[in-house]
Protein backbone atom coordinates (compact mmCIF):
# COMPACT_ATOMS: atom_id res chain seq x y z
CA UNK A 1 0.00 0.00 0.00
CA UNK A 2 0.96 3.44 -1.07
CA UNK A 3 0.16 6.96 -0.25
CA UNK A 4 -0.37 8.28 -3.71
CA UNK A 5 -2.39 4.91 -3.87
CA UNK A 6 -4.79 5.25 -1.08
CA UNK A 7 -8.01 5.32 -3.08
CA UNK A 8 -7.57 2.47 -5.44
CA UNK A 9 -6.13 0.50 -2.27
CA UNK A 10 -9.22 1.40 -0.41
CA UNK A 11 -10.22 -1.60 0.98
CA UNK A 12 -6.79 -2.57 1.60
CA UNK A 13 -6.00 0.72 3.99
CA UNK A 14 -9.43 0.01 5.55
CA UNK A 15 -9.16 -3.94 6.24
CA UNK A 16 -5.69 -2.73 7.70
CA UNK A 17 -7.43 -0.30 10.30
CA UNK A 18 -5.86 2.63 8.60
CA UNK A 19 -8.00 5.79 8.85
CA UNK A 20 -8.57 7.24 5.32
CA UNK A 21 -10.02 11.29 4.42
CA UNK A 22 -13.70 11.37 3.86
CA UNK A 23 -14.35 13.82 1.84
CA UNK A 24 -13.60 14.31 -2.02
CA UNK A 25 -9.96 15.85 -2.22
CA UNK A 26 -9.82 16.98 -5.63
CA UNK A 27 -12.88 19.10 -4.79
CA UNK A 28 -10.99 20.16 -1.93
CA UNK A 29 -7.93 20.79 -3.95
CA UNK A 30 -9.50 22.21 -7.00
CA UNK A 31 -11.90 24.64 -3.95
CA UNK A 32 -8.12 25.51 -2.54
CA UNK A 33 -6.71 26.54 -5.71
CA UNK A 34 -9.75 29.25 -6.30
CA UNK A 35 -10.15 30.83 -2.90
CA UNK A 36 -7.57 29.65 -0.64
CA UNK A 37 -7.92 30.89 3.39
CA UNK A 38 -4.96 29.11 5.44
CA UNK A 39 -1.50 29.20 4.31
CA UNK A 40 1.41 27.64 6.58
CA UNK A 41 5.12 28.12 7.48
CA UNK A 42 7.05 25.64 8.50
CA UNK A 43 6.43 21.90 7.04
CA UNK A 44 7.92 20.13 9.65
CA UNK A 45 6.63 17.49 11.79
CA UNK A 46 4.77 18.92 14.34
CA UNK A 47 2.73 20.65 11.50
CA UNK A 48 1.37 17.78 9.84
CA UNK A 49 0.58 16.15 13.55
CA UNK A 50 -0.93 18.59 14.42
CA UNK A 51 -2.37 21.78 11.95
CA UNK A 52 -2.96 19.53 9.39
CA UNK A 53 -4.76 16.51 11.37
CA UNK A 54 -7.43 19.45 12.59
CA UNK A 55 -8.17 20.34 9.14
CA UNK A 56 -8.86 17.11 8.12
CA UNK A 57 -11.12 16.59 11.25
CA UNK A 58 -13.40 19.79 10.28
CA UNK A 59 -13.10 18.63 5.99
CA UNK A 60 -14.57 15.00 7.62
CA UNK A 61 -17.23 16.74 9.12
CA UNK A 62 -17.90 19.11 5.87
CA UNK A 63 -17.16 21.98 8.38
CA UNK A 64 -15.13 23.30 5.46
CA UNK A 65 -14.13 22.69 1.78
CA UNK A 66 -10.80 24.09 1.86
CA UNK A 67 -7.19 22.78 2.91
CA UNK A 68 -3.87 23.82 3.81
CA UNK A 69 -1.17 25.53 1.74
CA UNK A 70 2.40 25.08 3.49
CA UNK A 71 5.27 26.22 2.68
CA UNK A 72 8.67 25.90 3.73
CA UNK A 73 11.65 28.67 4.21
CA UNK A 74 14.11 26.99 5.77
CA UNK A 75 14.65 23.51 4.79
CA UNK A 76 13.01 22.82 0.92
CA UNK A 77 14.33 19.17 0.82
CA UNK A 78 11.37 19.11 3.12
CA UNK A 79 9.23 19.76 0.07
CA UNK A 80 11.36 18.21 -2.18
CA UNK A 81 11.58 14.65 -0.45
CA UNK A 82 8.48 14.48 2.22
CA UNK A 83 5.39 16.18 0.41
CA UNK A 84 5.87 16.36 -3.50
CA UNK A 85 6.60 12.77 -4.15
CA UNK A 86 3.51 11.84 -1.64
CA UNK A 87 0.87 14.34 -3.56
CA UNK A 88 0.86 16.17 -0.03
CA UNK A 89 -0.40 13.29 1.66
CA UNK A 90 1.32 11.77 4.87
CA UNK A 91 0.68 9.18 7.52
CA UNK A 92 -0.16 10.38 10.52
CA UNK A 93 0.58 7.79 13.84
CA UNK A 94 -0.98 8.83 17.02
CA UNK A 95 0.87 6.63 19.56
CA UNK A 96 -1.92 6.02 22.49
CA UNK A 97 -0.56 5.69 26.10
CA UNK A 98 -2.27 2.21 26.08
CA UNK A 99 0.27 1.09 23.52
CA UNK A 100 -2.40 0.97 20.45
CA UNK A 101 -1.64 2.97 17.68
CA UNK A 102 -4.23 5.30 15.60
CA UNK A 103 -3.12 5.53 11.74
CA UNK A 104 -4.55 7.90 9.30
CA UNK A 105 -3.97 9.34 6.03
CA UNK A 106 -3.91 13.11 5.87
CA UNK A 107 -5.13 14.74 2.80
CA UNK A 108 -5.70 18.23 3.95
CA UNK A 109 -2.38 19.77 3.32
CA UNK A 110 -3.30 20.31 -1.03
CA UNK A 111 -0.38 22.09 -2.14
CA UNK A 112 3.40 22.12 -0.87
CA UNK A 113 5.74 25.42 -1.76
CA UNK A 114 9.26 26.93 -0.95
CA UNK A 115 9.34 30.33 0.16
CA UNK A 116 12.20 31.31 -1.45
CA UNK A 117 11.85 34.99 -3.83
CA UNK A 118 12.30 34.79 -7.47
CA UNK A 119 11.14 31.64 -7.83
CA UNK A 120 7.40 30.12 -9.42
CA UNK A 121 6.74 29.03 -6.18
CA UNK A 122 6.90 32.50 -4.60
CA UNK A 123 4.75 33.40 -7.31
CA UNK A 124 2.02 31.32 -6.20
CA UNK A 125 2.48 32.75 -2.50
CA UNK A 126 2.12 36.17 -3.68
CA UNK A 127 -0.98 34.84 -5.67
CA UNK A 128 -2.29 33.51 -2.25
CA UNK A 129 -1.69 36.49 -0.48
CA UNK A 130 -3.19 38.60 -2.82
CA UNK A 131 -6.67 36.64 -2.93
CA UNK A 132 -9.24 38.20 -0.48
CA UNK A 133 -10.35 34.91 0.82
CA UNK A 134 -7.48 34.29 2.86
CA UNK A 135 -8.37 34.36 6.31
CA UNK A 136 -4.72 33.54 7.97
CA UNK A 137 -1.00 32.19 7.80
CA UNK A 138 0.19 30.30 10.55
CA UNK A 139 3.88 29.45 11.09
CA UNK A 140 5.87 26.55 13.07
CA UNK A 141 9.32 28.10 12.62
CA UNK A 142 10.76 27.87 15.78
CA UNK A 143 11.57 31.17 17.88
CA UNK A 144 14.81 31.28 16.18
CA UNK A 145 12.27 32.20 13.34
CA UNK A 146 11.39 35.05 14.58
CA UNK A 147 14.74 36.42 16.01
CA UNK A 148 15.52 38.80 12.82
CA UNK A 149 13.72 40.36 9.37
CA UNK A 150 16.62 41.18 7.59
CA UNK A 151 17.02 40.94 4.47
CA UNK A 152 16.52 37.30 2.81
CA UNK A 153 14.94 35.98 6.30
CA UNK A 154 11.12 34.59 6.43
CA UNK A 155 10.12 37.36 8.32
CA UNK A 156 11.22 39.78 5.54
CA UNK A 157 9.68 37.53 3.00
CA UNK A 158 6.26 37.24 4.79
CA UNK A 159 6.22 41.15 5.11
CA UNK A 160 6.81 41.51 1.22
CA UNK A 161 3.79 39.21 0.97
CA UNK A 162 1.83 41.08 3.11
CA UNK A 163 2.46 44.14 0.90
CA UNK A 164 1.46 41.99 -1.88
CA UNK A 165 -1.95 42.05 0.02
CA UNK A 166 -1.76 45.83 0.98
CA UNK A 167 -1.48 46.85 -2.82
CA UNK A 168 -3.83 44.64 -3.90
CA UNK A 169 -6.75 45.47 -2.03
CA UNK A 170 -5.87 45.92 1.43
CA UNK A 171 -7.79 42.76 2.49
CA UNK A 172 -7.29 42.00 6.90
CA UNK A 173 -5.66 38.75 7.77
CA UNK A 174 -4.47 37.27 10.88
CA UNK A 175 -0.67 36.06 11.23
CA UNK A 176 -0.72 33.21 13.79
CA UNK A 177 2.47 31.92 15.42
CA UNK A 178 1.79 28.09 16.25
CA UNK A 179 5.04 28.20 18.28
CA UNK A 180 6.13 26.79 21.11
CA UNK A 181 7.29 29.84 22.90
CA UNK A 182 5.94 32.70 25.23
CA UNK A 183 4.15 35.49 23.56
CA UNK A 184 4.95 34.24 20.51
CA UNK A 185 2.11 36.47 18.45
CA UNK A 186 4.02 39.67 19.86
CA UNK A 187 7.09 38.39 18.68
CA UNK A 188 6.17 37.68 14.75
CA UNK A 189 4.22 41.03 15.23
CA UNK A 190 7.55 42.82 16.22
CA UNK A 191 9.34 40.67 13.26
CA UNK A 192 7.01 42.05 11.06
CA UNK A 193 6.55 45.67 11.87
CA UNK A 194 10.45 46.04 11.86
CA UNK A 195 10.59 44.75 8.61
CA UNK A 196 8.09 46.86 7.59
CA UNK A 197 9.37 49.94 8.93
CA UNK A 198 12.71 48.96 7.28
CA UNK A 199 11.10 48.86 4.00
CA UNK A 200 9.75 52.29 4.42
CA UNK A 201 12.60 54.04 5.43
CA UNK A 202 14.50 52.76 2.23
CA UNK A 203 11.34 53.87 -0.08
CA UNK A 204 10.51 49.83 -0.77
CA UNK A 205 6.97 50.28 0.57
CA UNK A 206 4.96 52.90 1.03
CA UNK A 207 4.55 55.02 4.58
CA UNK A 208 0.31 53.39 4.27
CA UNK A 209 1.62 49.82 4.78
CA UNK A 210 2.59 50.54 8.60
CA UNK A 211 -1.26 51.94 9.03
CA UNK A 212 -2.85 48.76 7.12
CA UNK A 213 -1.05 46.24 9.60
CA UNK A 214 -1.77 48.34 12.79
CA UNK A 215 -5.58 48.41 11.49
CA UNK A 216 -6.14 45.33 9.49
CA UNK A 217 -3.19 42.83 10.96
CA UNK A 218 -3.64 40.53 13.73
CA UNK A 219 -1.20 38.88 15.69
CA UNK A 220 -3.11 35.90 17.70
CA UNK A 221 -1.02 34.72 20.48
CA UNK A 222 -1.38 30.78 21.30
CA UNK A 223 -0.39 28.21 23.41
CA UNK A 224 0.41 25.01 22.11
CA UNK A 225 1.55 21.68 23.86
CA UNK A 226 2.49 18.16 21.68
CA UNK A 227 5.04 16.25 21.63
CA UNK A 228 6.04 14.87 18.04
CA UNK A 229 9.40 12.81 17.98
CA UNK A 230 11.28 12.80 15.02
CA UNK A 231 10.23 9.33 12.83
CA UNK A 232 10.89 5.98 14.69
CA UNK A 233 12.00 2.93 13.60
CA UNK A 234 9.47 0.61 15.74
CA UNK A 235 6.53 2.95 14.32
CA UNK A 236 8.47 2.08 10.51
CA UNK A 237 8.42 -1.74 11.29
CA UNK A 238 4.66 -1.29 12.50
CA UNK A 239 3.41 0.25 9.09
CA UNK A 240 5.58 -2.31 6.72
CA UNK A 241 3.96 -5.78 8.51
CA UNK A 242 0.11 -3.45 8.33
CA UNK A 243 2.11 -3.51 4.62
CA UNK A 244 2.29 -0.17 3.93
CA UNK A 245 5.49 1.06 2.17
CA UNK A 246 6.34 4.76 2.13
CA UNK A 247 8.39 4.12 5.17
CA UNK A 248 11.66 5.49 4.43
CA UNK A 249 12.98 7.66 7.29
CA UNK A 250 14.42 10.78 5.26
CA UNK A 251 17.65 13.31 6.84
CA UNK A 252 18.02 16.31 4.88
CA UNK A 253 21.62 18.08 4.19
CA UNK A 254 20.16 20.58 6.88
CA UNK A 255 19.37 17.49 9.81
CA UNK A 256 15.76 17.86 9.44
CA UNK A 257 14.56 14.22 10.46
CA UNK A 258 11.25 13.78 8.11
CA UNK A 259 9.37 10.48 6.96
CA UNK A 260 6.21 10.01 3.94
CA UNK A 261 4.47 10.02 7.58
CA UNK A 262 5.01 11.28 11.67
CA UNK A 263 4.26 9.67 14.74
CA UNK A 264 3.55 11.96 17.65
CA UNK A 265 1.63 11.58 21.32
CA UNK A 266 -1.93 11.76 21.30
CA UNK A 267 -2.47 14.74 23.59
CA UNK A 268 -2.41 17.88 22.10
CA UNK A 269 -3.43 21.79 23.07
CA UNK A 270 -3.82 24.81 21.63
CA UNK A 271 -5.14 27.80 22.70
CA UNK A 272 -5.58 30.92 20.28
CA UNK A 273 -6.21 34.30 21.13
CA UNK A 274 -9.65 34.81 19.35
CA UNK A 275 -8.38 37.67 16.49
CA UNK A 276 -8.99 37.23 12.98
CA UNK A 277 -10.34 40.43 10.74
CA UNK A 278 -11.04 38.24 8.20
CA UNK A 279 -12.88 35.19 10.12
CA UNK A 280 -11.08 31.91 10.56
CA UNK A 281 -11.91 27.89 10.15
CA UNK A 282 -14.11 26.68 13.22
CA UNK A 283 -11.14 24.80 14.86
CA UNK A 284 -12.92 25.03 17.82
CA UNK A 285 -15.46 21.78 16.61
CA UNK A 286 -11.77 19.66 16.57
CA UNK A 287 -10.62 21.03 20.03
CA UNK A 288 -8.76 23.80 19.87
CA UNK A 289 -9.38 26.83 22.59
CA UNK A 290 -10.11 30.40 21.35
CA UNK A 291 -10.35 33.24 24.18
CA UNK A 292 -8.59 36.56 25.04
CA UNK A 293 -4.89 37.07 24.85
CA UNK A 294 -4.69 37.20 28.93
CA UNK A 295 -6.10 34.01 28.96
CA UNK A 296 -3.74 32.79 25.97
CA UNK A 297 -0.75 33.84 28.59
CA UNK A 298 -2.16 32.41 31.19
CA UNK A 299 -2.41 28.89 29.79
CA UNK A 300 0.99 29.32 28.57
CA UNK A 301 2.15 29.80 32.36
CA UNK A 302 0.67 27.43 33.77
CA UNK A 303 2.43 24.92 31.52
CA UNK A 304 5.72 26.45 31.98
CA UNK A 305 5.76 27.24 35.27
CA UNK A 306 4.13 24.47 37.07
CA UNK A 307 2.75 21.86 34.99
CA UNK A 308 4.61 20.60 32.19
CA UNK A 309 8.47 21.65 31.79
CA UNK A 310 8.89 21.45 35.89
CA UNK A 311 7.77 18.06 35.78
CA UNK A 312 9.76 16.88 32.23
CA UNK A 313 13.20 19.13 33.42
CA UNK A 314 13.62 16.95 36.96
CA UNK A 315 12.69 13.93 35.25
CA UNK A 316 15.49 14.82 32.55
CA UNK A 317 17.99 15.53 35.29
CA UNK A 318 17.98 13.22 37.97
CA UNK A 319 17.27 10.45 35.11
CA UNK A 320 20.34 11.29 33.81
CA UNK A 321 22.56 11.08 37.37
CA UNK A 322 20.68 7.71 37.99
CA UNK A 323 21.74 6.52 34.23
CA UNK A 324 18.27 6.47 32.65
CA UNK A 325 17.38 6.85 28.98
CA UNK A 326 14.13 7.60 28.13
CA UNK A 327 11.34 9.29 29.97
CA UNK A 328 8.99 6.45 30.09
CA UNK A 329 11.56 4.42 31.76
CA UNK A 330 12.14 7.05 34.38
CA UNK A 331 9.10 7.12 35.22
CA UNK A 332 9.19 3.32 36.25
CA UNK A 333 11.45 3.85 39.15
CA UNK A 334 8.96 4.64 42.25
CA UNK A 335 11.39 7.09 43.58
CA UNK A 336 11.26 9.87 40.27
CA UNK A 337 7.81 8.66 40.16
CA UNK A 338 7.10 10.13 43.76
CA UNK A 339 9.64 13.15 43.16
CA UNK A 340 7.57 14.10 40.35
CA UNK A 341 4.13 13.65 41.66
CA UNK A 342 5.26 15.51 44.82
CA UNK A 343 6.28 17.81 42.27
CA UNK A 344 3.33 18.57 40.25
CA UNK A 345 0.43 18.30 43.08
CA UNK A 346 2.19 19.19 46.21
CA UNK A 347 4.59 21.88 45.66
CA UNK A 348 3.05 22.81 42.13
CA UNK A 349 -0.77 23.02 42.84
CA UNK A 350 -0.79 25.40 45.47
CA UNK A 351 1.67 28.50 43.30
CA UNK A 352 -0.15 27.75 39.99
CA UNK A 353 -2.02 29.84 37.29
CA UNK A 354 -5.01 28.96 37.50
CA UNK A 355 -6.28 30.09 33.21
CA UNK A 356 -10.04 28.93 33.87
CA UNK A 357 -10.56 27.49 30.12
CA UNK A 358 -8.44 24.64 31.86
CA UNK A 359 -8.18 22.67 34.32
CA UNK A 360 -4.46 22.80 35.84
CA UNK A 361 -4.87 19.42 37.86
CA UNK A 362 -6.33 17.67 34.54
CA UNK A 363 -3.75 18.55 32.76
CA UNK A 364 -1.01 17.53 35.80
CA UNK A 365 -3.01 14.39 35.33
CA UNK A 366 -2.55 13.70 31.83
CA UNK A 367 0.89 14.64 31.91
CA UNK A 368 1.95 12.20 34.65
CA UNK A 369 -0.82 9.68 33.88
CA UNK A 370 -0.34 9.44 29.80
CA UNK A 371 2.18 11.11 28.55
CA UNK A 372 5.52 10.82 30.26
CA UNK A 373 5.12 7.07 30.88
CA UNK A 374 3.69 6.29 27.43
CA UNK A 375 5.96 3.47 26.14
CA UNK A 376 4.49 4.21 22.70
CA UNK A 377 6.12 7.58 22.67
CA UNK A 378 9.63 6.86 24.13
CA UNK A 379 11.03 10.50 24.56
CA UNK A 380 14.70 10.79 24.80
CA UNK A 381 15.81 12.43 28.06
CA UNK A 382 18.63 14.41 26.24
CA UNK A 383 16.59 15.10 23.28
CA UNK A 384 13.50 16.98 26.41
CA UNK A 385 16.67 18.52 27.68
CA UNK A 386 17.03 20.55 24.31
CA UNK A 387 13.70 21.21 23.88
CA UNK A 388 12.81 22.11 27.25
CA UNK A 389 15.85 25.30 26.73
CA UNK A 390 15.03 25.54 23.54
CA UNK A 391 11.67 27.21 24.87
CA UNK A 392 12.46 27.71 28.43
CA UNK A 393 10.70 30.66 30.65
CA UNK A 394 12.01 33.95 30.33
CA UNK A 395 14.83 35.48 31.48
CA UNK A 396 12.17 37.62 34.44
CA UNK A 397 9.99 34.62 34.74
CA UNK A 398 12.79 32.60 36.31
CA UNK A 399 13.96 35.67 38.18
CA UNK A 400 10.76 35.26 40.26
CA UNK A 401 10.43 31.64 40.25
CA UNK A 402 13.69 30.06 42.32
CA UNK A 403 12.83 26.87 40.94
CA UNK A 404 12.97 27.75 37.53
CA UNK A 405 15.85 29.79 38.00
CA UNK A 406 17.44 26.54 39.60
CA UNK A 407 16.17 24.31 36.56
CA UNK A 408 17.02 26.73 33.62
Amino acid sequence: MKLAKYLEQKEQFEHQGFLLPQYDRDAVVRSTKEAPAWVHFGAGNIFRAFAAHLQQILLNQGLTDTGIIVAEGFDEQIIEKAYRPFHELSMYCMLKADGSVVSEVIGSVVESLIARPGTEDWARLVEIFEAPTLQMASCTITEKGYASSAPGTLMDGITQLLYARFKAGKAPLALVSMDNCSHNGEKFQNAVCAAAERGIAEGTYEPAFAEYIAEKVSFPWSMIDKITPRPDQAVVAMLEKAGFEDTEIIVTDKHTWTAPFVNAEQAEYLVIEDSFPNGRPPLEKAGVIFTDREHVNMTERMKVCTCLNPLHTALAIFGCLLGQKKICDEMQDEDLKAMVYKLGYVEGMPVVTDPGIMDPKQFIKDVLELRLPNPSCPIHRSVLLRILRRNSPSVSERRSNPTLHLMF
